[in-house]
């Protein structure tokens, strides 16, 4: 077993959740903050109380939270936090809906009323989100309380990780510094409670996702994500999937022991996956104001989102929700999640009929169309090669993502994208409606199905999980 698997089990077994919600006091080996200090718009003082480490650790490998229990979890944990007078919600867009958090938002709004002031959706880099996509993700939450996070022009940095130190995690590769970059809204809004909601699942940058990432990348500034993102894919991307402590982790946790520690930030993380039927439950709820509560939902996660193979795929068909994936930058999830499954010689279907484009960002599409997915070697002389893509760092690290190595085959079949702009940016490309009519997600079942003849391993949702054969994990 990998270390940093046996570090985790170790983990959990010395920290099993009794299945009821756990409450209890900070205490001197987890490092208990003071909160709620000083507002950051320095409109005085609050209580000087001591933090809860862990407010809620409900969940399981066979639990299925239903409504009225995250309701109820959510709503006594408010209760233990006490009168609150002015919160945030900073909650993950519509590419995250799995995540339950638009539901738990909802719930933050019939709990606080008008003390919930501002809903920040953590975009990243991702397009702002429509009427439509507000609605159809947060229900009745009021639409004026949303605010845009516009990453190359709303933030601050805060401090900076040394150069040292990112020295250090990338093995000698990389010798630049690290700006913790936040929105300016959590900085000088005045609020004495900011929910950072979203889902822990295996990622390919912050191995796995959420926790201080939800608000130092996904608020961040351009230099934060750009380098965190290399970070990550100089690193080796297959070396940080699943795995909670990593490289980029460790940088983000130094930046939120160092400088976020003074903001009033509670941590409501979900963990989600499929059951037998075939339907998406949260296994898993765990709310807290610093790492317990991560590393119990990563644990969780690890169990329930992590698919090992006895055997590699030959063929993997995977679906894209037209709802949620609309770009290759989103889409690529479906090359991340997969590749460690994947046999040398072998083949990613993409089926994807909302993508109609490569990036998120106008700049940062015209540099995937320029440069392409051509694999790590390539790409890192291109960086050194190119000033256009030496500034926008998290471009070339999707490139890498991107790539196969050349160690399989990755055919997209987009909706909106054409042979030529496909094939152009280094992919096979496949025609959609023939595509759909050979593997039609309809009559396909997840995981092994056999179609027209030859067997496909078929993923209905890339975001849930990760595949990996036992040679290559």
């Amino acid at each position: 077993m990998p270390a940093e698997r046996g570090e985790l089990f170790s983990f959990a077994a010395e920290h099993a959740s009794s299945g009821s919600c756990q409450y209890q006091q900070g205490t001197a080996q987890l490092d208990t903050k003071k909160t709620w200090r000083k507002a950051a718009s320095g409109l005085g003082c609050a209580p000087e109380t001591e933090s809860m480490s862990l407010y809620c650790a409900q969940g399981g490998p066979d639990r299925e939270l239903t409504s009225t229990e995250l309701r109820e979890f959510l709503f006594t944990t408010f209760e233990r936090l006490g009168s609150r007078s002015k919160v945030l919600a900073v909650p993950p867009d519509q590419t995250r809906t799995a995540s339950r958090a638009g539901e738990l938002t909802r719930y933050a709004w019939n709990y606080y009323r008008e003390r919930l002031a501002a809903v920040l959706p953590a975009l990243g880099t991702h397009k702002a989100m429509s009427a439509e996509r507000i609605a159809a993700m947060f229900g009745d939450v009021p639409q004026s309380l949303f605010h845009v996070h516009k990453w190359r022009e709303d933030v601050e940095t805060i401090g900076t990780v040394p150069a040292e130190f990112i020295h250090e995690q990338s093995e000698g590769q990389l010798d630049y510094e690290w700006p913790a970059q936040v929105n300016r809204l959590i900085l000088h809004g005045g609020f004495d409670l900011i929910l950072s909601l979203g889902q822990v699942v295996p990622h390919e940058v912050i191995g796995m996702a959420n926790y201080n990432k939800n608000i130092l990348v996904g608020t961040g500034g351009p230099d934060s994500i750009n380098r965190s993102h290399y970070l990550g894919a100089v690193y080796g991307m297959e070396r940080i999937m699943g795995r909670a402590d990593n490289p980029v982790r460790r940088v983000l946790n130094y930046a939120a022991s160092h400088f976020l520690r003074d903001i009033p930030i509670v941590y409501v993380l979900t963990v989600v996956a499929r059951n037998a039927s075939g339907a998406t439950v949260v296994r898993g709820l765990f709310i807290g104001d610093d790492e317990e509560c991560f590393h119990r939902a990563a644990e969780l996660s690890f169990r329930v989102n992590f698919v090992l193979m006895p055997n590699p795929i030959r063929k993997a068909v995977v679906y894209l929700d037209p709802h949620e994936f609309y770009s290759t930058w989103l889409g690529n999830k479906a090359i991340y999640r997969t590749r460690m499954a994947l046999e040398d010689g072998g083949e990613l279907i993409v089926l994807a009929p909302g993508v109609r484009e490569f990036g998120e960002d106008h700049g940062i599409d015209q540099l995937i169309r320029k440069y392409g997915y051509h694999g790590t070697e390539a790409t890192l002389a291109m960086v050194q090669r190119n000033q256009d893509l030496a500034a926008d760092l998290s471009a070339a690290a999707h490139l890498i993502h991107g790539s196969s190595e050349g160690r399989f085959q990755i055919t997209w079949c987009p909706g909106h994208l054409t042979r030529e702009e496909v094939q152009r940016a280094g992919f096979e490309y496949g025609e959609l409606g023939q595509m759909l009519q050979r593997y039609d997600p309809r009559k396909l079942q997840h995981g092994w199905n056999c179609a027209m003849g030859e067997e496909i391993y078929f993923i209905e949702n890339p975001g849930l999980g990760l595949w990996a054969s036992q040679d290559r994990f």
